[in-house]
């Protein structure tokens, strides 16, 4: 490979270099580019893209913007069923609202790790849509792992050189914002709503730990109330995206799983098939069908997510929990089942995690928390020999 350099101004300088020949003419394809600065730092320049068209790693100049490879890639993964219509939805809410407004306009070939770091420092601390504040690191971190996905790519497709991404950590996340119900608010939780339509489940939830899709799919056909072993099976969930509704396998291979039942949530689900009996007999609508939804709307149909969710929001606001998420739920019983000495892979596989790994990045806090408990109960025993 051969190149030139050839002085355009005081401190400018135009580099000519060779990537190919022509197959069918057997021409050289020369390629320019220019840099600002010393003649020494035009030879560096020189031999940096000479080397790099040596490794195959060149790639030509492009104008594609942030915001275009990007959505490009999202459409890409999305017709290619890499990510799911919901995946693809929240990719592109990250894109329009933390990604464009702030790295959008610059072409991907440009971009830089200093960037990356300025835009996470953007984001902390004026991210907000109203530019009054900043918004949650955890949000941040999904937005920059969209970022890197999608310049990694452009490195494999050869309209980046490097992913600048990679080189930059986003702001780290205290797993701490996890929140779980304290044993107060727990009880609020079984005695104020009691009698009430959410209370079948909330107690489903929070002593099963099913994700609020998890629930909304399921079915009676997988529920055991009878046998010895009183279990539920999980094997679809309910997602919701600006098309509609859909049933889709569950979020992991994992997640795919049977889940013992305790009496409390045996007694509930007894109780609501009873009531959800009875109502459908008095509008008329029959037997229920061993493929019937545990927790639809009053026709039969699926509860749409995003209004189950503003309807758990009124309701937790009436007992006294404004600030409580149903997400919260799953999380409480995960620490129950923390505090109760449960075998982390146990716990994972019961909470339907990709692995005991993720279960114990979630919830690192709670297990720290459970070994104080375990250092407070050896500290006790040895004082009792002594003191005996």
């Amino acid at each position: 490979m051969s190149g030139h350099i050839r002085r355009r101004g005081k401190e400018s300088w135009e580099l000519k270099f060779d990537i190919a020949r022509d197959e069918a003419t057997g021409k050289r394809i020369t390629r320019y580019a220019n840099i600002k600065g010393s003649r020494q730092d035009a030879k560096f320049k020189l031999a940096e893209l000479i080397a790099s068209v040596g490794r195959g790693s060149y790639v030509d100049r492009s104008p594609l913007t942030v915001a275009q490879h990007v959505a490009g890639r999202i459409e890409q993964w999305e017709s290619l069923s890499k990510i799911s219509p919901k995946t693809a939805e929240r990719y592109r809410e990250l894109l329009a609202n933390q990604i464009v407004p702030h790295l959008g306009a610059k072409a991907v070939q440009k971009l830089k790790p200093a960037d990356v770091e300025g835009w996470h420092a953007t984001l902390l601390t004026k991210g907000r849509k109203d530019g009054k504040g900043g918004i949650s690191g955890r949000t941040v971190q999904h937005a920059h792992r969209l970022l890197s996905k999608a310049l990694k790519e452009g490195v494999r497709h050869e309209i980046v050189m490097r992913n600048v991404a990679a080189t930059e950590q986003p702001p780290k996340v205290d797993n701490d914002e996890v929140v779980a119900l304290d044993n107060e608010q727990a009880k609020l939780v079984v005695t104020r709503l009691r009698g009430r339509a959410m209370y079948a489940k909330a107690i489903t939830a929070l002593f099963i730990g099913l994700r609020r899709g998890e629930l909304l799919a399921l079915r009676w056909n997988r529920i055991d109330l009878d046998s010895a072993d009183k279990h539920l099976k999980i094997r679809e969930t309910l997602e919701e995206t600006n098309a509609g509704l859909r049933f889709k396998a569950p979020k992991t291979k994992n997640s795919a799983r049977d889940v013992s039942m305790p009496d409390i949530v045996v007694e509930t689900l007894r109780e609501h098939r009873r009531e959800q009996l009875k109502m459908r007999l008095a509008l008329g609508l029959g037997k229920l069908s061993d493929d019937a939804l545990v927790f639809p709307k009053l026709d039969g149909s699926p509860q749409s997510p995003r209004a189950f969710s503003k309807e758990w929001s009124d309701v937790a606001a009436s007992i006294g929990l404004p600030e409580i998420t149903f997400h919260a739920l799953r999380h409480t019983h995960a620490s129950h089942l923390i505090d109760a000495g449960i075998d982390v892979v146990k716990i994972s596989r019961r909470l339907g995690h990709a692995s005991p790994a993720i279960t114990l990045k979630v919830y690192a806090h709670l297990f720290r928390r459970r070994d104080d408990k375990s250092s407070a109960a050896i500290n006790a025993a040895v004082a009792s020999l002594f003191s005996a």
